[in-house]
This record gives C-alpha cells, sequence and structure tokens, in this order.
C-alpha cells in the first residue's frame, strides 16, 4: 500500500528540507519512496509543495487531488488552498501561522480569519503554533522540523533513527536544535 504526504507552505519555511529528511529516512529504512518537490515563486515568498509517496512500490511521485494521507500546512492559507488534495479519510497537520501574501500587503485582499476552523470542519486537524513552538526551542526556522516530527509521530514511522538522518541532512550547527524540535514536533503531535 502507497501513503502519501504532501507538506505545503511559503517560500523560506522549510518545507523543502522537511521532505527531504522524510525521503531520506524512510530510503534508509528499506522502503520505496518518490520525492516531487514544486518551487513556485519561493524566493519571493510564494507557494511551495513536497510531495512525499512512499511504500511497497511507488510508481509516481506526483499526489493527485484526493490523494493525500497527510497534509502538512506549514501556513494557514496554504494549507486551506491544498485542501482538496487530501484523501476523505485523510488528516491535516496544520501551522496555525500566517504569512501575509502580497496582495493583502498592500490592501488589496483581506487575510480570511477563520481559516483554522474552516480546515478543521472538513477534516481530522492537528493544529499548533509550530513558529512559537520553536522560537521557544531556540530559533524560529526549527518550525520545519517540528512540523515533521509530528507528521512522524501521526504517520507511524517512529521506529526509523531520525536523529542520525537529521545528523547527516542538517549543516552541522543546526544538528542539536533541530533534534529538539523533531522531538518537541512529536510531542505535540500526541
Amino acid at each position: 500500500m502507497v501513503k502519501s504526504i504532501l507538506l505545503v507552505g511559503v517560500g523560506g519555511q522549510g518545507t523543502i528540507l522537511a521532505g527531504k529528511i522524510l525521503t531520506s529516512g524512510l530510503l534508509e529504512s528499506g522502503i520505496d519512496v518518490k520525492m516531487s518537490e514544486i518551487h513556485g515563486m519561493s524566493q519571493r515568498g510564494g507557494s511551495v509543495s513536497t510531495h512525499v509517496r512512499y511504500g511497497e512500490k511507488v510508481e509516481s511521485p506526483v499526489i493527485e487531488i484526493g490523494g493525500a494521507d497527510t497534509l502538512v500546512g506549514f501556513e494557514l492559507m496554504e494549507t486551506y488552498r491544498w485542501l482538496e488534495y487530501l484523501k476523505p479519510s485523510g488528516n491535516v497537520i496544520v501551522n496555525n501561522y500566517r504569512i501575509n501574501p502580497v496582495p493583502v500587503l498592500i490592501g488589496k485582499r483581506e487575510y480570511a480569519n477563520n481559516l483554522l476552523d474552516l480546515i478543521s470542519e472538513k477534516t481530522k486537524t492537528v493544529s499548533f503554533d509550530a513558529f512559537n513552538e520553536s522560537v521557544k526551542i531556540g530559533d524560529s526556522r526549527a518550525m520545519n522540523l517540528l512540523l515533521l516530527g509530528s507528521v512522524v509521530k501521526i504517520a507511524g514511522l517512529t521506529s526509523i533513527d531520525w536523529n542520525s538522518i537529521i545528523e547527516k541532512e542538517v549543516r552541522k550547527q543546526f544538528v542539536d536544535l533541530n533534534k529538539k524540535a523533531f522531538a518537541r514536533g512529536l510531542e505535540l503531535a500526541e
């Protein structure tokens, strides 16, 4: 059986690194895995998505509409935009955090204040403020590993040695911080 995890966010949030770490861990544990990333206008704060599919035999890395078992939203609006990709039985892990897109910043649009409610009404949702949780750990840039820890817990992938994967994939000076963030994400998914 093939499982699909879709990570979505805004450029600079670390969705691609989280996807690479997830993929590396699955590969090292002997699971067939495929990953695809879409950058969009990521360097200008645009949408970013990482598709990770794993299982006995994975044919394609791309998750179709209605095909994701888990949707991991690094930002509220991006999570809401990608909800159609979630299976009816799927679940959402969402960072209760917003980044105002350019139309909101220049006053042309408003950011909906009820996005978390709209997401929660449609599917099983685990929500927390990964930004502030990562600040408590020591650096807001670790929020991607905090969210990854939650994904690993919810997807039942805790038997993999994630600390060794983090050591291989993250710059040396950030390894301890990212291990702490990952561990906190495991806790938050309880």
